[in-house]
């Protein structure tokens, strides 16, 4: 039988009424907190601090803990435990980290200050975009960076924690907010081993990871109102291209790497053959991300060195279909180079009278690349480069220097040349899925039926949040094993990047997502339905655990 009555709230404290959240969305968002910048630390700090003050925690000062990073920065734990016995567990995960506000542009000095750029669009709303004026004047919108990307969740889940504090729920509540999602998930990956011990020292056993990232729309124009059981898994594989150097007055003497590139672009970009269908939701195609030669300075040597890098997601498939599908492609674009290579050469050599040149490119995978470079040039030679690259890498992000990596080595085996190294470059976001699982299942039906009849909003199911979360590191949906060609083909690998996939394997929590109704993630006119926010999806938010903890 289904328990549809509306839960009603009387609880009064800090974070309980809409002018409160609103008071304390604007509070977190005013702090700057840009991912690796400074403030990204004095958001953590500020949430303990806040959270310090609740009576609860004073009285239980040890369940409440700001935790380092392998970086040196911060994330926040605060678990309220229902009793010494209990031991079904809700976890609450958010992060606080937010992409930067260039985009703003005449605007950027409001970006953080979401009641002043507020007004401003309102008064501007005619200089809008179309989009954006038609919200302005049919809803009540919140502007500015991060106010639904995510710190409107953050705010939630504060919020739920303190009616935790009064014994509202047949369970314990653990809030665990994280610096670094919106790049490489440092937090989050530095999170797992922390809750695999507070689940030992606490004795708690976690039934399910609720997070509130905003609803994602799914194409433009998108009016649909969503609810997640899973989080959508990503890889960024890359090329790196080794041609045949030369003079730009003799290019037929070499190989333009550019050009290598190129072809491998115009093969991957947008590719449907790519996309992976589960129960009619689809993948988007891969796109590029980064495509560039890397020669260090002007001069009239052809670039013989460049790579491309691309975002692709995955639901349900293997790490080794994922891998066949990119070499299949990479020996697709390099008979294509031969073929197109041969064309051009015997034509230019009518013109001039010469022989024309072949070319034969070979591709390998970086643990190839490896392989030989370690039998050819041993042990000691390749940690050496290592070690260089690593120790070396300054201000230059986990991509730059998985390129450098690979980079130095086909250098090293240059007698390979030319040459498309396929390789994988960090983050790597596992994907994870709860669609089977029967508490979950249950769940995400209660909250579609409650939601119609309480508040006429049609929820619909989605199996995956194809927006990228933290959720990919709350468990592991494939044998560790399975993740050998993945591994294997990370340069930075246990050399500056991993993921601690056994702790994963070992926690396993099931996952939903239920979050605010937002416009325009990563854009300047970032906004939040704050009637939705703080009324209906505050509501919602205490049923859902209520109902989590019920079965």
């Amino acid at each position: 039988m289904k328990i549809l009555q509306q839960k009603t709230t009387t609880l009064e404290g800090r974070w309980q009424m809409k002018n409160q959240l609103l008071d304390l969305l604007c509070e977190l968002v005013q702090i700057p907190s840009v991912t690796h910048s400074n403030a990204e630390i004095t958001v953590a700090e500020y949430v303990e601090k806040k959270l310090r003050e609740l009576p609860y925690f004073q009285q239980n000062a040890e369940y409440l803990n700001l935790h380092q990073t392998e970086d040196n920065r911060k994330f926040v734990t605060a678990l309220v435990k229902k009793g010494a016995n209990e031991k079904k567990t809700i976890i609450l995960v958010s992060h606080f980290d937010v992409v930067g506000v260039e985009d703003y542009g005449n605007w950027k000095e409001f970006a953080f200050n979401p009641k002043k750029i507020t007004s401003l669009f309102y008064e501007n709303k005619h200089s809008m975009p179309e989009n954006v004026q038609k919200d302005l004047e049919q809803g009540n919108w919140l502007f500015g960076r991060g106010t639904m990307d995510m710190k409107c969740g953050l705010a939630l889940h504060m919020s739920l924690i303190e009616e935790a504090c009064t014994d509202a729920f047949d369970g314990n509540i653990l809030l665990l907010s994280v610096c670094d999602e919106e790049v490489n998930s440092v937090g989050m990956r530095n999170a797992a081993p922390i809750l695999s011990e507070l689940s030992k020292q606490h004795d708690l056993d976690y039934i399910a990871c609720l997070n509130s990232e905003p609803m994602f729309s799914r194409y433009p124009g998108d009016e649909n109102k969503y609810i997640y059981s899973g989080s959508i898994g990503k890889v960024l594989p890359g090329f790196l291209c080794y041609g045949k150097e030369t003079h730009v007055g003799e290019p037929f003497s070499g190989l333009n790497a550019n050009y290598m590139a190129s072809q491998l672009t115009c093969e991957l970009e947008l590719n449907t053959e790519f996309c992976e269908a589960v129960e009619g939701e689809v993948t988007p195609p891969p796109t590029n991300l980064m495509q560039k030669d890397l020669k260090k300075e002007y001069n009239v040597q052809i670039p013989h060195r460049a790579v491309t890098l691309f975002n692709m997601f995955m639901m349900e498939q293997s790490m080794d279909t994922v891998v066949t599908q990119l070499r299949q492609s990479a020996e697709k674009v390099a008979r294509s180079i031969e073929q197109g290579y041969r064309k051009k050469a015997i034509r230019f050599s009518t013109l001039e009278e010469s022989i024309a040149k072949e070319v034969n490119v070979k591709v390998l995978n970086f643990d190839e690349l490896l392989q030989y470079a370690l039998k050819t040039y041993g042990k000691e030679e390749v940690e050496r480069i290592q070690a260089n690259v690593i120790n070396n890498r300054g201000n230059k992000d986990d991509r730059d220097v998985s390129i450098h990596l690979v980079e130095e080595f086909t250098i090293l085996c240059k007698e390979l040349s030319p040459m498309i190294v396929m390789f994988f470059a960090p983050p790597y976001y596992p994907s994870v899925s709860s669609r089977k699982h029967p508490r979950i299942q249950w769940v995400v039906q209660e909250m579609m039926d409650y939601a119609k009849e309480n508040y006429n909003i049609e929820l619909k199911k989605q199996n995956y949040f194809a927006g990228l979360s933290d959720l990919s590191y709350t468990g592991l949906q494939t044998p560790i094993s399975s993740l050998g060609c993945l591994t294997s083909n990370m340069p930075l690998w246990d050399k500056g990047y991993s993921i601690p996939l056994d702790v994963l394997e070992e926690l396993n929590i099931p996952v939903l997502n239920l979050g605010p109704i937002g416009r325009d993630a990563h854009k300047w006119t970032e906004r939040l339905d704050i009637d939705n926010a703080f009324n209906v999806l505050r509501d919602m938010l205490s049923v859902t655990i209520t109902r989590l903890l019920m079965r």
